[in-house]
């Protein structure tokens, strides 16, 4: 009986994260669902602590990249971006079309998944939409190169740090090993198969003086945000070599945008506050201390076991296994508490220096997965209500149709491989 409450427990908070009845936000239900299975006894509220506490990595690089991110923006850094890439591409839609891809991925390597969608979405809409152009093309490609070039460095995703952190993962260097090739395969498979899915839309021409030029309003602060910006993707990718906390470098960054941005006399504060997802910190700790319990009940050990049970001794198979597992579930459940899930199961397994290739496979099943459905991550979601507040609705179904064409094939050529580099 104790066993099958702390489940339905469990099945009851996700279904109400993934549905949001009555609009409930996801935070409010992991939040309650957390609280209600701490008082029930299935995490000792110490427990409870040290596991709020293992995370601090993962808590400070979501602030540090919050506050990045939100002053980059002020000071018009993915505006001038777009424009550029509208002026390069000289009145050509498929130029653009492409300039969109390039520029998602290089803003998701270096500043999340969620920066792309959450920034580059309403800017590239604002420039498609001024310049006449058909807006779902380029909209679908802002949300599915944020997950696609997610694993091309461990700052890329949240679920990497999170991962990298309970496993070590052997630094930058076995990160690139395992996963460098297949970003870079899911990137330019994405952005070909959709040149030719939407070619009759990137057929339409455009006035490149239809473009204002950017003109940033205090050029000498822009130019400290940009020369800032470049220090800190350096750093980034410095410490992962270095295996230090990206936590670290986040901080430090925002730090220095802080105080840029006051010596200029453009912190405001107030605004500031506004931008940083207050909630996502509290939506975060709930599904820690959720799938806690759902540790000590034994669910993701036993989950574990039955993956390795279905894999055998074929490696290959393991592999994909754990990746289209993670996948699925990230889909269901959305991708950050499936990582968690698997993290638990892996560590009840043990993971060794023979075994690593599976921390991968989960960081890429997790990343690229949620391309599948609307609620897979939390991109895909913020995207979502992004176009909502357009006017553009998408169904569910033809996001599942377009997820459909790209992320079984990924998959299975990704844990091919990272298969291939064990």
């Amino acid at each position: 009986m104790y066993f099958w409450v702390g489940t339905i427990i469990f099945v009851i908070t996700l279904a109400v994260i993934i549905i949001r009845p009555r609009r409930i936000s996801e935070a409010l239900a992991a939040a309650a669902g957390a609280g209600l299975l701490v008082l029930l006894g299935y995490v000792h509220p110490a427990n409870a602590i040290e596991a709020i506490y293992s995370q601090w990595n993962l808590y400070g690089f979501f602030l540090g990249l919050m506050i990045v991110s939100a002053i980059a923006e002020e000071a018009g850094v993915f505006e001038m971006l777009a424009t550029s890439a509208g002026r390069w591409a000289r009145g050509s839609s498929l130029r653009l079309y492409l300039a969109v891809f390039a520029i998602g991925a290089v803003i998701t390597a270096f500043l999340t998944n969620d920066a792309t969608a959450l920034i580059l979405t309403p800017v590239v809409y604002a420039l498609v939409s001024r310049l006449r152009l058909p807006v779902l093309p380029f909209m679908f490609a802002c949300t599915f190169i944020a997950d696609s070039a997610s694993f091309l460095l461990p700052v890329s995703n949240p679920v990497n740090v999170l991962v990298m952190d309970s496993f070590g993962g052997g630094g930058l260097g076995t990160f690139l090993r395992y996963l460098l090739l297949p970003s870079l395969f899911c990137i330019v498979f994405n952005t070909g198969l959709f040149v030719w899915l939407f070619r009759r839309d990137l057929r339409h021409a455009y006035n490149p003086q239809d473009l204002l030029p950017f003109k940033p309003d205090h050029p000498h602060y822009f130019r400290f945000i940009l020369i800032s910006l470049g220090l800190i993707a350096a750093a980034y990718v410095a410490a992962s070599a270095l295996q230090m906390p990206l936590s670290f470098i986040a901080l430090s960054g925002a730090a220095l945008l802080l105080t840029g941005s006051a010596w200029y006399r453009h912190l405001d504060f107030a605004k500031l506050r506004k931008e940083i997802s207050w909630s996502l910190f509290i939506f975060v700790t709930g599904m820690f201390l959720i799938i806690k319990a759902v540790e000590n009940l034994g669910i993701t050990v036993a989950f574990g076991n039955a993956l390795l049970h279905l894999a055998g001794n074929n490696p290959f198979r393991t592999v994909l296994l754990v990746a289209g597992g993670s996948a699925l579930g990230s889909n269901l459940i959305n991708n950050l508490p499936m990582a968690l899930v698997m993290v638990s199961a892996l560590t009840k397994i043990g993971i060794t220096q023979a075994n690593l290739h599976l921390v991968y496979a989960t960081i890429l099943g997790a990343d690229l997965g949620p391309n599948l459905t609307t609620v897979g991550s939390l991109a895909t979601m913020l995207w979502l209500l992004i176009l909502r507040r357009k006017g553009l609705d998408i169904s569910s179904l033809e996001y599942f149709k377009l997820g459909l064409m790209v992320v079984p094939l990924l998959i299975v050529v990704g844990s091919l491989l990272i298969w291939l580099g064990i």
